[in-house]
Formats: structure tokens, C-alpha cells, sequence
């Protein structure tokens, strides 16, 4: 018997569906083969994952056997639908898009340990007793026994308010498979998740919860575990490869209604029923995949539900607004404007212009409105959050003789200094080295730090209150120190100023904060790019949701600002995203950006700016004979120079994404191809 199998990772030159044949040698073995069965073939001199398409006629040419099946149970089919289109509809290699359907080390045989050959281990690490046999892995451990479903007391443990009662209803009546679920912050959009999930298991369908990521969710995880218990399970990064292994395995074969919760890998968990797919935070840059092949999981999870025939809820308080264009359009939007608790209030807001130095008597980098309330919080024992998205000490050492600007030898941007370390430090490769001692130009002894990072803002702070509990939070933060660990600590009370970049401001409600300090709220708004102000405004969204939730009786928050009068500013403060997205349309589509034009950017690298350009030119010439496609001149990239060489875009738009495809077909093939690209740096 003969197959069809695309192999889950490209060797060399070969990629996709190749021809293998199958005996049938064991009495373990099956006969003949299903769709979707994972097996490992020979390629080359190499060995590889695969996954059977479809059975064949016999070829007339010689075919390798196929090496040995690895699950009995077959992939569900939709999985391997998912993989076929997004080679398809992003241009990517199919075995890089199969690849991402199976966990890493698929193929590896697996030490069954003593205890596994005993018992189960459930999917969180509590143990079972197995009542039987039941693992048909033909080269791993047995997967665990799943706890039948018992269905919850749902008014109890989920109760919704007469808003959201209304939201649900009109997600299950809006037309489709996506849909937008638009909620304020503090809406309660998570007790919607919960009722829906909940249908879906009363009619024994399997979920999936998409995250941005699951440090920054655990609220949301907690809930879902409160509600569900044993039924989750939860994938994140810091599990290892044999965990990971392990999930997949314990999912494959498991007939129980399942929730998956995790970032957007777990879109692809072998959930054999899938019913509901929930994405919370869709407008998150996480849910895009930068790396080969490159992939949106809303688009993809959207796909996926359409070819199942259940629905796809994007959930968000700042909705990307291709999503809310989009949404609006087909009637799929739905509003929860409503704050679940009538206590909630609406903070105090007062914007400070960072030009005006008379507000700034006492410090450089906090204002004096800002500091008296730092005071009081700390006399009242209250906390502050202190945010300013950018991490370091200063972003930028220059020689004040000959001013010479201190670089990264690998990717040629502003080394940033770490004070702390009194390091300097790329914040793009992680290169490291020590501050010199004198300029390595010049040799002048006079190196200046220019800019200010979240380390500098911590020593400004602990130098203005030294009795004050401190904490900071970016990515310098100490190895193995989490996000969870943190906001243990705030929660409990034992931090009273939490100083961070964007990784605070994202879904944490901390019951003792009394007032949000934004240190320079523009800082984002000049970037070379589309989708910069949809940027700067879900974050100061974000972060000004972060208090007025009805803890306390007063809630304040400081903008500080050297452009007070933008308008994105201003529709952030008023909480306006209605009057923002027309704003933000209004300029999409005078410059032709999405949602009104798709969008592909070519990334150009050659080890000579003479030779990247001599590309370019040839490539624009190639793209300007097709009348369809509106070509912008080719400009370096955000980031230039690498150890790769130089690197010039083009960014190509079309009213047709077909005319984009086609567009792919007669370019180079070493020119890296980004499809709808979320940003432009």
C-alpha cells in the first residue's frame, strides 16, 4: 500500500507530500493507514515526523517504506486541513506549517518511568490510579485516566448580570463562526467565557482558551480552574520538551472533553471535539508568529472554527481595529460597555507636560503632582505603579568629544546601560560587555548616558523614598523570577511602588493601587509605522484600567507628556475607543493601509549596502509591471545593518490579497516574505 505523507520538518530541498510505502510488519501494527496517522519516514539519510494525507495508487517509481508508526490515533482532521491552508494562504512551507501541528521530539522514544508504569499523571502533575491499560502509544508512556466531566452549578459559580446576560445572547445569535466581543475593562467578559465554555462541555465539546501569555493571565487561568477543575489543562513555556510531549499524547488519545489553555501554540492541541475557541486579548502583537512560518492565530483559529462549524470569540477592551472594522461590518460585533461592579469609578486623570519644567521642580523624571501623590499613597498604604515601556538605565551612551555613539558589533543599534551591572547592553541579540573606561574612538574619558529606563526610574525612586518597598518588572528581571511571584507580593501588600514596561499593565487588578504614574506616554507615537498609535492607545488603556475597578473610594492617574495635545492621548484618557477607531480608520485609509488594502513586506539582506540595493532596484522594477499592486520605494529597514549585512523593505499593498500571492511567485526566493504584517518595524 502506498501514501501520501507531508513530512513535519523540510530537509534540504525537500518539502511537503512525498510518495512512501507501507507492509504492515507487527500485529500491533494496522494494515493500512488512516489520514492524519503520524508516522517517521526516511528522507535522505535522515529520519523524520510525518503525517499520512491520503492512501495512493502505487507510483511508477521507487518508494522508501515508511519507517514506523508513532501514534495509532490519528491526528483530527482538522488539524491537518489547518496545515495545508496556512501553506496556502501565508506562502510558508507546508512541513514548517505540519511541524507546527506536532510537538518537538515527536519522534523520540520516551523512558517509561517506574511510577508511570503504576499510575497516571494527570496533565497538572497529581497522580491517578490507572484502572486500566489504556495508552495505545506505541513509543511512550501511557497517557493518564481523565476525570469524567461533572457538570457545575452554573448560576452559582457563574452568574451574569443583566448586561452580560444580553452580550451572551447576542453572541449566539450574531451570524458566523468569528466573533468580536468589544468589553470595557472590568466588563466581566470573563464570566462570558466561562457560560460559554460551559455549553460547549454540557454538549461534550472540547475548548480552546487562547492567552497572551499564561504569567500574565493567571487571574484568568484561576477562574477557569475554579469553574472546571481537573478538565484544564494548561500549556505554557516553561514546560520541557518531555512535558510538552506528554500533553499531546494525554490529548490524542483522550475522548473527554477537554479545556486547552495557552498561548497561541495551543490553538494546535489534538482535541479530537473541538466546540469553542476563545482568544481573550485578540488586539496582543503574541497572537502573531514572527518566525517561519509566519501566522496570525486570530486568522488561523478563524479558519479553524469556520471549518468546524463552532464559534470563535474574540474577546478585547481595545480591539485591533481591522477586527472592529471587520466585525461591525458583518453584524458580528458585540458591545459590553457596562463595568460589572457599580462601584467601579472613573479614575482621576491629569496630563503633565513634560515641556513644562515648573512641574518638574523636585525630580527630572517625575513630576510634582506625581511625587505628592507617591507620598500620600505611601502614608495611606496605598500603592503606585510607576509605568515607562522602555527597560534599561539609559538607551544611549554617546562621547561628549567626538560624539561617537557606542553600538551593538552584531546588530549595530544604541547599546543601552544596565547601571546596576554598570553594563552596557543590546537589548536585540543580548550582547554584553562592560562601560569603557574612555571613548573607543577617541579615547576621551568623557562618555555620556542619555535617555532614562525602568532602572533608572527605580534608583530615582528609592533615592526619593529610601523607606519605600520597591519593585521592578521588565525583562531584566532575575532569572526564574515571575510574573506571578510579583504580583503575589503586590497583591498582599508587601510592594508599595511597582515600577515596569508593558508587562504590568496588562490584566493584573491589584485591590491597594491608588494611582497609575505614566512617565512618558508618547514615547511610542514617532515609530516609523502603521500601527504605532493603535499601539500607544491599547496600552494606555491598559494601563489606566489598572485602577478605578471599585476597590478603593479614589483612583488617579498622571500622563506625563511632551505631547499633550495628540489625539490619541486624548481618546485614551476618555476612554473614547469608538471615537479612536474612526480616527484611526479615517488615516488607514487615506494611506492605504489595512483594513482597506492587504499589505506584504519584503525584507531584502545582502552583505553589501551596494549589493542589497541593486536587489531592491530589481525587485521594484519586477513588482511595477503588475498594475494591481501599489509599490512604496524601497527604504532601509527599522533595523539596518546586522551580522547578516543591510537590509532594505518594500512594503507592497493591493485591494486584493490574491494579487499579493501572485506577486510572491516571480521573487527571489531568498527575500523574506511577511503577509499581512502586523507592524512594519
Amino acid at each position: 500500500m502506498f501514501y501520501e505523507v507531508i513530512l513535519g520538518r523540510g530537509v534540504g530541498r525537500f518539502d511537503g507530500a512525498l510518495t512512501y510505502k507501507y507492509s504492515g510488519t507487527g500485529e500491533t501494527e494496522r494494515d493500512s493507514l488512516a489520514a492524519g496517522q503520524i508516522v517517521e519516514v526516511p528522507i535522505g539519510k535522515s529520519k523524520v515526523p510525518g503525517v499520512v494525507i491520503k492512501k495512493v495508487t502505487q507510483p511508477d517509481f521507487q518508494c522508501k517504506e515508511i519507517a514506523r508508526i508513532l501514534y495509532s490515533t490519528p491526528l483530527p482532521k482538522h488539524l491537518v486541513e489547518t496545515a495545508r491552508w496556512m501553506a496556502s494562504y501565508y506562502k510558508a512551507s507546508l512541513s514548517s506549517c505540519m511541524g507546527l501541528m506536532l510537538p518537538v521530539g515527536v519522534e523520540k522514544q520516551r523512558r517509561v518511568k517506574k511510577t508511570e508504569q503504576m499510575f497516571g499523571h494527570d496533565l497538572e502533575g497529581s497522580c491517578q490510579p490507572l484502572s486500566s491499560p489504556v495508552s495505545r502509544r506505541l513509543n511512550g508512556p501511557p497517557p493518564p485516566r481523565l476525570s469524567p466531566l461533572h457538570i457545575i452549578d452554573d448560576e452559582t459559580l457563574i452568574p451574569l448580570n443583566p448586561h452580560q446576560k444580553n452580550a451572551l445572547r447576542g453572541l449566539q445569535e450574531a451570524p458566523g463562526a468569528t466573533k468580536l466581543l468589544f468589553g470595557v475593562t472590568g466588563s466581566g467578559k470573563t464570566n462570558i467565557y466561562l457560560k460559554m465554555a460551559l455549553n460547549a462541555l454540557q454538549g461534550h465539546k472540547s475548548v480552546i482558551l487562547l492567552v497572551p501569555e499564561i504569567a500574565l493571565t493567571g487571574q484568568l487561568v484561576q477562574a477557569f480552574q475554579r469553574a472546571f477543575g481537573d478538565i484544564i489543562t494548561t500549556i505554557h513555556s516553561r514546560q520541557t520538551e518531555a512535558e510538552r510531549h506528554r500533553i499531546f499524547n494525554t490529548l490524542l488519545e483522550s475522548d473527554t472533553p477537554r479545556i486547552v489553555i495557552g498561548p497561541r501554540s495551543a490553538l494546535f492541541a489534538p482535541l479530537k471535539n473541538l466546540g469553542l475557541i476563545i482568544i481573550d486579548e485578540e488586539h496582543e502583537s503574541t497572537y502573531y508568529q514572527e518566525n517561519a512560518p509566519k501566522y496570525s492565530a486570530i486568522r488561523v483559529a478563524s479558519f479553524m472554527s469556520q471549518k468546524l462549524g463552532c464559534d470563535c470569540i474574540l474577546g478585547s477592551a481595545t480591539p485591533t481595529v481591522d477586527d472592529y472594522y471587520i466585525a461591525k461590518k458583518r453584524g458580528t460585533l458585540v458591545s459590553l460597555k457596562e463595568k460589572a461592579k457599580d462601584t467601579a469609578l472613573k479614575p482621576d486623570i491629569k496630563i503633565v507636560d513634560f515641556k513644562n519644567r515648573d512641574s518638574f521642580r523636585k525630580n527630572r523624571y517625575f513630576s510634582d503632582v506625581l511625587i505628592s501623590a507617591m507620598e500620600r499613597n505611601l502614608k495611606n498604604g496605598l500603592q503606585t505603579l510607576i509605568f515607562h515601556n522602555r527597560r534599561g538605565s539609559s538607551p544611549l551612551t554617546i562621547c561628549e568629544n567626538c560624539g561617537e555613539e557606542l553600538i551593538c558589533p552584531n546588530c549595530y543599534l544604541p547599546l543601552t546601560l544596565h547601571a546596576d551591572n554598570y553594563e552596557l547592553r543590546c537589548h536585540t541579540c543580548d550582547f554584553k560587555c562592560l562601560v569603557p573606561a574612555g571613548c573607543p574612538k577617541c579615547g576621551h574619558p568623557g562618555l555620556i548616558h542619555k535617555g532614562f529606563g525602568t532602572k533608572l526610574l527605580e534608583s530615582e525612586v528609592l533615592r526619593l523614598f529610601p523607606k519605600a518597598r520597591v519593585r521592578r518588572f521588565d525583562a531584566d528581571n532575575k532569572k526564574g523570577e515571575t510574573m506571578a511571584d510579583i504580583y503575589s507580593e503586590v497583591k498582599d501588600g508587601a510592594v508599595d511602588i511597582l515600577i515596569g514596561t508593558q508587562t504590568i499593565a496588562k490584566g493584573l487588578d491589584l485591590p491597594k493601587l491608588g494611582t497609575v504614574g505614566v512617565v512618558q506616554a508618547d514615547a511610542g507615537l514617532a515609530l516609523p509605522d502603521f500601527s504605532s498609535e493603535e499601539r500607544v492607545f491599547q496600552l494606555l488603556t491598559q494601563v489606566i484600567g489598572r485602577v478605578g475597578r471599585g476597590h478603593l473610594e479614589t483612583a488617579e492617574v498622571f500622563i506625563q507628556t511632551f505631547r499633550p495635545e495628540h489625539p490619541v492621548l486624548k481618546y485614551a484618557i476618555n476612554e473614547d475607543y469608538e471615537g479612536f477607531s474612526q480616527y484611526l480608520l479615517g488615516e488607514r485609509r487615506r494611506g492605504g493601509f489595512p483594513p482597506f488594502r492587504y499589505v506584504m513586506k519584503l525584507d531584502i539582506t545582502m552583505k553589501t549596502e551596494a549589493a542589497v540595493i541593486k536587489k531592491v532596484r530589481a525587485a521594484i522594477r519586477k513588482l511595477a509591471t503588475d498594475t494591481r499592486l501599489v509599490v512604496s520605494p524601497p527604504m532601509p529597514a527599522f533595523h539596518e545593518r546586522t551580522a547578516r549585512g543591510y537590509t532594505w523593505e518594500i512594503v507592497v499593498r493591493s485591494s486584493t490579497r490574491k494579487a499579493l500571492l501572485e506577486a510572491c511567485e516571480g521573487l527571489d526566493k531568498n527575500f523574506r516574505t511577511t503577509l499581512d504584517p502586523p507592524s512594519l518595524l
